[in-house]
């Protein structure tokens, strides 16, 4: 054969697309079955079955929900192998409503907000008396981040034997805050009858004692949290939230220890509408009211309460004060 002879072999054809017309629409999944998500993991999210610590099954997320974030807490529905052995892959096809939400934003100048734990119903706030001194900045900031988020805070005092409590507690007076103590000489029943049935997260400063104070609500937290963050893609790293259950009823949401708490998607009247009395106030303050008073905002309706709403009003405006110096 010459150089310039050829055949059917030295013609390369490219298929053709085919006859199957493409389509948007999506598998329904009515047998998807509902979890709840406790850990994730690169990619790998752990999730228990109706809500049952022992039907643990690992998960990665359907290709139908793109990029939609999934956090610890996260109500889900989920198919595929649910049976929750080793090696074994179920998919989340679909994310639930959030009831509420606990985010907060890498500093008070980065507008990106980050959800890291959904449908809480409660934040405990952890804060050593001592060793590390308490921060007021950090009780301030995690206050508005609940009232802003829907949940309720409860603040938690450890190592009461090493400094009193009134000194610190009394600037939180107006706000109607629960405080219970979790010192090595105090019970875990007041803490724990505040927690029985909830979903609670706890929040604090690296030091503190939080973990100290899971161990005690869940003495087999440690063992709890292998098992719930064995997902497939390597061990369990303090950069992540675990959900543990509570033998007297009820989830903890154990967060890694917090360095910034930026607040940055937050407004005032964020703050104030998780005041009954004060949401009611501020409907007869002009546009664009800081809430603050005078002189920043001399038309404020806030101005105008008496009482114990006023001291509510000061309390409050504290903790915008607090937001705003960042």
């Amino acid at each position: 054969m010459s150089p310039r002879e050829y055949d059917e072999t030295d013609v390369r054809v490219r298929p053709g697309r085919g006859s199957r017309p493409r389509t948007k629409t999506r598998p329904e999944h009515a047998d998807a079955q509902e979890a709840m998500v406790v850990t994730v993991d690169r990619g790998r999210w752990g999730c228990v079955l109706g809500r049952d610590p022992a039907r643990r099954v690992t998960a990665m997320r359907a290709r139908e929900l793109g990029r939609t974030p999934i956090v610890v807490g996260d109500d889900v529905d989920i198919v595929g192998d649910l049976s929750g052995r080793t090696d074994t892959l179920a998919r989340i096809v679909r994310r639930g409503p959030r009831r509420t939400v606990l985010r907060r934003t890498a500093d008070d100048t980065d507008p990106t907000e980050r959800v890291f734990v959904a449908n809480a119903d409660q934040l405990l706030i952890v804060v050593a008396l001592a060793d590390p001194p308490p921060r007021a900045g950090l009780v301030e900031r995690a206050l508005i981040a609940a009232y802003a988020g829907g949940l309720v805070p409860i603040l938690c005092l450890t190592k009461s034997d090493l400094a009193p409590a009134e000194p610190f507690t009394a600037q939180f007076a107006d706000l109607d805050l629960t405080i219970v103590t979790a010192g090595r000489g105090d019970g875990i029943d007041e803490v724990g009858a505040l927690l029985a049935g909830k979903v609670t997260a706890l929040l604090g400063h690296s030091g503190v004692g939080k973990s100290t104070l899971v161990n005690r609500l869940v003495p087999e937290a440690e063992r709890a949290i292998g098992t719930v963050t064995d997902v497939g893609k390597g061990r369990h790293t303090s950069t992540q939230s675990v959900a543990l259950p509570l033998k007297f009823g009820g989830w903890v949401i154990d967060t890694p220890g917090i360095r910034s708490f930026g607040l940055a998607h937050i407004a005032a009247d964020d703050v104030m509408m998780a005041f009954s009395d004060l949401a009611e106030a501020i409907a007869d303050c002009p546009r664009g009211c800081g809430h603050m008073g005078p002189p920043a905002d001399p038309e404020c309706a806030l101005d105008a309460l008496t009482g114990p709403a006023a001291g509510r009003v000061s309390a409050a405006r504290r903790l915008l004060t607090a937001m705003r110096e960042g």
